[in-house]
């Protein structure tokens, strides 16, 4: 055999060791990387899937704040609406009562009206607004209300003399409309029972030289007056059907 075909066939063996081992090469690495690339395929999934529930929960989420400050809202305006009712019922009644300038305006006009009882409440210090003392004290004159038929109520308002006459005659007015506001809301006293009259400075009830004096002149007087003239013709009229 010649030189060249020895050279030749060595060679060709060469080729044929070199095949054989690239394709086992090939073989390993793809047996080596499948199971890799299908483990990651998994985790792929599992991944979308996660983010799909994470998204999905989110929204749920969402949802249910925007559902709960919806409910919250809605409490919210139904509980203004109420106070608005509630304050405008107040307002009503104080804007329907009978008011007068003096305590002569009233008096003229009551003629047939006495007096069965009265009580007096006083503030703080260019103060208008009632203190559990005055309500517990009207709370006591109202219990009497529900027995009387034919009465009205003179209420009224006095300050010390501290202070301009103009601002302590609004200041007379705005504490005898808390009392007026406090009657009507609670006892369901109709607004023309009221007499409401303010007369700031105008009429003391003890001298304002001294600190107890304007205290006590700090006040809302109230008076519950009964019409004679009906009682009388009830009286009569019921003498009239027992006799018949």
């Amino acid at each position: 055999m010649s030189l060249y075909r020895l050279k030749v066939l060595g060679l060709a063996a060469s080729l044929a060791v070199l095949g054989a081992t690239g394709c086992a090469t090939k073989n390993y690495v793809r047996t080596q990387t499948t199971p890799l690339v299908e483990h990651t395929d998994q985790l792929d999934a599992k991944t979308s899937a996660n983010n799909q529930q994470l998204h999905t929960v989110d929204e749920n989420a969402q949802t249910g704040i925007k559902q709960a400050q919806g409910s919250a809202d809605a409490a919210n305006q139904n509980a203004q609406s109420a106070s608005k009712s509630a304050a405008d019922a107040e307002t009503s009644a104080v804007d329907v009562v009978h008011r007068a300038d003096s305590l002569d305006g009233v008096v003229k006009g009551l003629d047939n009206y006495k007096s069965l009882a009265d009580v007096s409440v006083t503030f703080g210090f260019d103060k208008a607004a009632l203190t559990k003392d005055d309500k517990d004290q009207l709370d006591t004159f109202a219990a009497q209300l529900g027995t009387q038929k034919s009465y009205i109520l003179e209420v009224t308002g006095g300050t010390d003399s501290t202070g301009p006459a103009q601002y302590n005659y609004d200041l007379s007015q705005r504490r005898a409309d808390a009392v007026v506001q406090y009657l009507a809301a609670k006892y369901n006293v109709a607004a023309h029972r009221f007499y409401l009259i303010g007369i700031g400075k105008d009429k003391e009830v003890a001298p304002n030289s001294t600190a107890d004096g304007r205290k006590q002149n700090r006040r809302v007087e109230i008076q519950l007056l009964t019409n004679m003239g009906n009682t009388d013709n009830q009286t009569a009229t019921t003498s009239q059907g027992t006799g018949r």
